[in-house]
C-alpha cells in the first residue's frame, strides 16, 4: 500500500490554514507521487478546495506528481463548478497505480 495523506473529516474555513501547513509540510516526505484521500471528508467548504489545492502546489513544486482519491461527490462538483477538478482528480486513464 502507498502511503498517503489524509484530509479529515471536518475541513472548513476555520480548520483550513492549520491544516494546510500540516499537509504541505508532509508533501516533502512523500514518494513521487503525493496522494491526497478526503474518504473521510463529510463537512466541509470551498476551504477544503483551497487546501486540497495548496498541497497540489507544495507536491509540484518538490517535483512529485499529484492525486486526490476518494472525493466526495458534493467537493467533485464545487471542484468542477471552480473549474479546479482537473487539477484534484486526472483523468482515468492517468491515473497512478
Amino acid at each position: 500500500m502507498k502511503p498517503m495523506l489524509n484530509l479529515p473529516a471536518k475541513v472548513t474555513h476555520n480548520d483550513a490554514e492549520a491544516l494546510a501547513r500540516t499537509l504541505t509540510s508532509q508533501v516533502y516526505g512523500q514518494p513521487d507521487v503525493v496522494v491526497v484521500s478526503a474518504h473521510q471528508v463529510v463537512e466541509f467548504d470551498s476551504s477544503a478546495l483551497a487546501v486540497l489545492l495548496s498541497c497540489r502546489r507544495a507536491a509540484l513544486s518538490a517535483g512529485k506528481q499529484f492525486s486526490v482519491t476518494s472525493l466526495p461527490d458534493k467537493l467533485a462538483q464545487l471542484a468542477g463548478l471552480y473549474g479546479v477538478g482537473q487539477l484534484l482528480m486526472p483523468p482515468v486513464a492517468n491515473e497512478f497505480p
